[in-house]
C-alpha cells in the first residue's frame, strides 16, 4: 500500500510540474483577454505608420528643408487594468526611429541621465572627446496620449474594448497636427478577470 502511495505521489508531482515552450516573441499568444504585448507592438506600428503617413511631416519638411524632430510625451495609462506604458512608448519609439522620416529626441528622463554624463565628461574627459552642453537638438512635435478601457460582463464572458488615442502636437504654436486612434475589441469567454 505505501509502495502504491508513493507512485500516485510522484505521478502528481510530475503532472504539477511546470512546462515551458518557447515561442517567436512576435506570435500572437492571448492567454486573458487582456492588454498584452502584440497588443502593445501592433497598435504602436500601426498608429506610428497612419502619423507618418499624414501631410504634417511632408509640410514640416518642405517649409524648413529638415525632418520634424519629435518626442513622445506622457501617455497615460486610464484603463481598468495594469498595462505597462513603458513597452508601448518603447514600441512607438522604434517605430518612429525605425521610420527613418524624422529625427528622435531623448525623453526627460533619459536627457538627465545624459546631461549628467556630460557634466562628468566636462570635468574628466580630455578635450577632444568632449561633449559641451547647449548643443542639444530640440523637439518640434511632442506626442502624447492615453489608453482606455470598457469593460462589459456577464457571467463568465466579457467584452474588452481598448481605445488608444494618440496627439501629435507642434511645439511651435501648440497646433495639434495628428489625432490617432486605435479601437481593440476581445470577446473573452470563461474570463477570470473581473472588473
Amino acid at each position: 500500500m505505501k509502495h502504491w502511495i508513493l507512485v500516485f505521489a510522484a505521478l502528481f508531482l510530475a503532472a504539477c510540474a511546470t512546462s515551458v515552450e518557447r515561442v517567436a516573441p512576435d506570435s500572437t499568444i492571448d492567454l486573458s483577454g487582456a492588454w498584452n504585448d502584440t497588443d502593445s507592438r501592433l497598435v504602436a506600428e500601426e498608429m506610428i505608420q497612419d502619423a507618418l503617413s499624414r501631410p504634417w511631416a511632408g509640410e514640416f519638411t518642405g517649409r524648413t528643408g529638415k525632418r520634424p524632430v519629435v518626442i513622445v510625451g506622457t501617455v497615460r495609462n486610464l484603463s481598468h487594468e495594469h498595462i505597462n506604458v513603458k513597452t508601448f512608448v518603447a514600441d512607438m519609439e522604434r517605430a518612429l526611429i525605425n521610420s527613418g522620416r524624422v529625427d528622435f529626441v531623448a525623453s526627460r528622463d533619459d536627457r538627465g541621465e545624459i546631461r549628467d554624463e556630460r557634466v562628468d565628461q566636462d570635468l574628466n574627459a580630455r578635450e577632444d572627446t568632449r561633449n559641451a552642453a547647449g548643443q542639444e537638438l530640440g523637439a518640434d512635435f511632442m506626442m502624447q496620449g492615453q489608453i482606455n478601457t470598457i469593460i462589459d460582463v456577464e457571467g463568465k464572458e466579457q467584452v474588452r474594448y481598448y481605445q488608444v488615442d494618440l496627439t501629435l502636437i507642434s511645439m511651435a504654436d501648440n497646433r495639434k497636427v495628428w489625432l490617432g486612434q486605435k479601437k481593440i475589441k476581445k470577446y473573452v469567454k470563461n474570463a477570470k478577470l473581473r472588473y
